[in-house]
């Protein structure tokens, strides 16, 4: 999707200058000072309230050649960018508190226009937790609410794995640039949601990765969500702090209930007890809440199965590919649930014959549930 507003590109500048944060382009911008940026000089925005480090670095970064750099930079890695200027830029994030001013992204904006819900959850998931988020997210999507999570281990990853297999698709938050994916080992799950989905960020591309960006992205996922389902979690996980962002911004928080004696469900547990979060037992508690948003925007495209027994119908079909895609690789996939394993360990519990496993297992990493790590140890993703 194409800037629209004459001034984006300004945003962006100031967004990409180290020391101009929410504030300062806010305030610049209720002046009006951002239509006339090319022919300020540093005095003048040291009026306006940056520091003369920053003053300079914004004047050097207005020039026509530092601009064209910073468009063929985007262009090269891939990236496009909306501003809260523009049309394009999600209306539920504009309303929120501190909302990011510009957003990178690859793949299809059009499913920030979607009923969607954030599914979050602690990267040292169970199988009990990753096999709830997978199962869930196949069957929001199936029945029309796209998926958003923020790419990490564990949670992260089944959702948007889970999502994929639905019509409604999923959108990865990242905490590093949109063109960098993190973790490394989910360079595959990448790919497919820029090429079948959505990947966005506000950090700018080309710049490092630094802890300080992820709970920033947790704002951006409640922000864009009508609600935020919390599969596992901790005390002190970051998917708490995802969910106090949903409180924030009057969104709902679902809980995926875990057993009261698993310290990953203790943060879940203390929502439902706290904070007056719903719990949830399979996908159609979740499309039940949207029913009304779910008509809206699937009924307006001539959908024929929007209404709550349609998605419901058409969620637990979907819920039941996800959990059972080929028999082998199911089979297979659940024993690397429950932890890493050898070639020989699998050979010794599965069925298959060595020729006829290492296929299975070449066919789960190509599409992302799994990864080989040294000694031909295999783990589930």
């Amino acid at each position: 999707m194409p800037l629209t507003d004459p001034h984006s590109e300004i945003i962006i500048a100031m967004h990409e200058t180290a020391g101009i944060g929410f504030e300062k382009i806010s305030r610049i911008v209720a002046m009006g000072a951002h239509r006339d940026a090319e022919r300020r000089r540093e005095g003048d925005w040291r009026e306006l309230g940056l520091r003369a480090g920053e003053a300079a670095a914004l004047t050097a970064r207005l020039r026509p050649e530092a601009m064209e750099a910073a468009i063929r930079r985007r262009e090269r890695a891939g990236l496009s960018a909306v501003t809260a200027l523009d049309a394009g830029y999600p209306a539920m994030l504009r309303h929120t508190y501190r909302f990011p001013w510009v957003l990178y992204y690859t793949g299809d904006m059009e499913l920030l226009k979607r009923p969607s819900v954030g599914m979050v959850g602690t990267r040292t998931a169970t199988s009990y937790g990753r096999r709830a988020a997978e199962e869930l997210a196949a069957g929001c999507s199936a029945g029309g609410l796209t998926v958003v999570s923020g790419m990490a281990k564990g949670i992260d990853t089944c959702a948007h794995l889970g999502a994929l297999t639905g019509r409604a698709g999923t959108v990865a938050v990242l905490g590093g640039p949109a063109d960098n994916p993190y973790p490394r080992e989910n360079r595959a799950l990448y790919r497919q949601i820029a090429e079948r989905g959505l990947v966005l960020s506000e950090v700018p591309p080309g710049t490092p990765i630094v802890p300080v960006f992820f709970p920033l992205r947790n704002r951006i996922i409640a922000g864009i969500s009508l609600g935020v389902v919390v599969v596992e979690a901790g005390e002190g996980s970051g998917a708490l702090i995802t969910a106090e962002r949903a409180i924030e911004a009057s969104r709902d928080v679902f809980v995926v209930p875990g057993p009261i004696t698993s310290p990953r469900s203790r943060g879940g547990l203390k929502l439902l007890r706290e904070a007056s979060a719903k719990p949830v037992i399979d996908a159609s508690d979740i499309l039940a809440e949207y029913e009304r948003q779910l008509d809206e925007y699937w009924g307006g495209r001539g959908e024929n199965r929007t209404g709550r027994e349609g998605c419901r119908a058409e969620a637990a079909a979907k819920t039941g590919e996800a959990a059972d895609p080929l028999p082998e690789e199911a089979a297979l996939y659940e024993l690397l649930l429950d932890g890493p394993k050898t070639i020989d360990e699998l050979l010794e519990r599965s069925a298959a014959d060595a020729g006829r496993l290492y296929s299975l297992l070449l066919s789960l990493e190509l599409k992302g549930r799994i990864e080989s790590g040294p000694g031909s140890v295999y783990r589930a993703i």
